[in-house]
This record gives C-alpha cells, structure tokens and sequence, in this order.
C-alpha cells in the first residue's frame, strides 16, 4: 500500500495552476495516512472545473455564493479550485489530516489575495469523520455541493461516504465525486448503491481537461432521486447538467476509453498499458505521474485492506 501512495515520491511541494493563480500543495510522503498526498483524480477534477468555467453550471457566476463541502479533502486541492470559482468551501478530513490542510488553505488563500481577491469564495477547515453526527451537524448541512476526489478505495468506506453524503444533502444537492478505479468489485459496488439514491452521471472524456484525464479517472455527477412530478419541473437543471454529462456521440466515440454508470470493468484495460514509452522520450509531468501510478500498482501485489 505505501508504495501506492505517492505518484512522485521526491515531490514534497507541488506546484499547480489553477484559473491563472499559481498554487502551491504540500504533501507529507512520510506520513502513514492517505490524505497527505495529492492524488491525481483531484488534479483531474480541478482542471475540468477550470475547462467548464466559462459557462454552464461550474461558471462563476452560477457558483458564487454556492456552499460546498469537500469530503476527505486531503491536502485541499479540489475544494481550493471550488473557492476560486466564488463558492464558500468547507474542506474537512480526518483530525491527522487537518494540520496539513489547514497550512495549504492558508498559504494559498494568501497568494490569491495578493492577486485577484475579488473572484475568490472563502474557504474553512474543519473535522469530519463519516458516520460522525456531531461532526455532520457541525458543518451546517444542507450544502449546494458535495465533492469528494478518490474518497472511494475500499469497500467498508462505501456505506459511511453514502451515509455522510445523504445528511448533508437537501433537495437539490448536487454530489461530484472523482476517484481512480483500483477495484473492479469495489466500483461494481459503489455503482449499485449509489444508484439506488441517486441519478448518476459520468463525466466525458470531452468535457476534461485534454491533458489532466486519464481512462481510470472518472468523475461522476449526482443529483438526488426526485419523483417523477419533480422530474418534469426540473427543465432548467437538466438543461444545465448536458454540459457535463455523457452525450450519446461521446458514448460510442469513447466505448473503450470511459466506463459509464453499471459497466463492467476490463482490469487489464483500466491502465492503458498499449502504448509503450518510447526510449529517451520526454514526459510531461502528468504523464509521469500516471506511469509512476501504474508501476507502484503493478509492484503492489496486495489489496487495500
């Protein structure tokens, strides 16, 4: 498991931009929890927010004044990219978690301050632990937005993230959730019971980032179910969501790279593994941490447990 840890083992600083502000994460390698390092699906989640800002429902001016939540947030780089857009964000993790968090909140909340505050949300830290009540009422639910980056690795964690999920929903909560697929029976999983609360959709392949998207990370959007009255009245969210979701052209154009809702899962083509790097080849950071990912998986001979 530690060897899957980190993508980039000598990278303790990480810088990353985001809608022209130049952030800075830190990440703690010698930690022995999961939430100190930047995983990829939450640069794959921020570069689609900054891909899909200039209109539809991820634009400024659809979030501003949007309260979110971000689940597990770890070194904060999602619920940062939410802040930025003019949400107020509540980033909340594990009580281990927090004093790393709290000090990338509060270096990167100075950097954008000098530049363009006036586009900048607020964003606060505080504990949560899934299934906790008391941490749930803490937060002041309902929220607008629920967000979560590979929250989702075992399969014990599915029913307290659903739990959590649904006390901090309202009626029109929308849930974006990003996570790498590690598991066939894990995602089987989290599919079926997320779909029985929730209309899920996946995220295109058109519609991220053209460098920060990989065939493993998928970004799933969620709206609570709504009965079939509610349905018909709901024209204008739905109209909303089509710039995001999964069109029938990017289904078929994509049958072999993106995995929608209740699909099986070819383990051996979750990684692409068909392309091989070249010698002397050049990689671009990204690249590099994705071959980095798939190495320590494929030296990890265990499960998650």
């Amino acid at each position: 498991m530690e060897a899957d840890r980190l993508n980039s083992p000598t990278t303790f600083e990480m810088p990353l931009e985001v809608l022209g502000h130049e952030l800075q994460f830190s990440q703690d390698p010698n930690s022995k929890h999961l939430g100190t390092t930047v995983w990829d699906a939450s640069l794959v989640f921020t570069k689609f927010l900054e891909r899909n800002c200039r209109k539809g429902r991820f634009s400024p001016a659809k979030l501003k004044g949007k309260r979110v939540i971000e689940l597990g947030a770890g070194c904060g780089v999602s619920g940062f990219g939410m802040a930025l857009l003019g949400c107020d964000v509540i980033v909340t993790d594990q009580k281990e978690v927090l004093p790393l968090l709290q000090r990338n909140v509060e270096r990167n909340i100075s950097r954008v301050m000098q530049k363009n505050p006036e586009s900048f949300g607020s964003i606060k830290v505080l504990e949560l632990d899934w299934g906790d009540k008391s941490h749930i009422k803490a937060v002041g639910p309902p929220f607008d937005y629920i967000i979560g980056t590979d929250v989702v690795y075992v399969e014990h964690l599915l029913e307290p993230l659903l739990k959590t999920i649904l006390a901090l929903s309202g009626p029109r909560t929308t849930t974006v959730l990003g996570y790498e697929i590690r598991s066939t029976n894990v995602h089987e999983k989290m599919l079926q019971m997320w779909k029985e609360n929730f209309e899920v959709k996946t995220v295109s392949k058109s519609k991220m980032d053209e460098t920060f998207q990989h065939p493993s990370i998928q970004l799933f959007i969620m709206e609570i179910k709504h009965s079939a009255e509610c349905a018909e009245n709901s024209g204008q969210a739905t109209a909303e969501k089509v710039d995001v979701e999964v069109s029938v052209e990017d289904k078929s154009s994509e049958e072999k790279h993106v995995v929608v809702e209740g699909s099986s899962i070819d383990e051996e083509n979750v990684e692409d593994r068909s392309k091989p790097v070249p010698q002397n080849a050049k990689l671009s950071e990204w690249e590099a941490r994705r071959y980095g990912s798939m190495a320590a998986r494929i030296l990890r001979d265990v499960k998650i447990s």
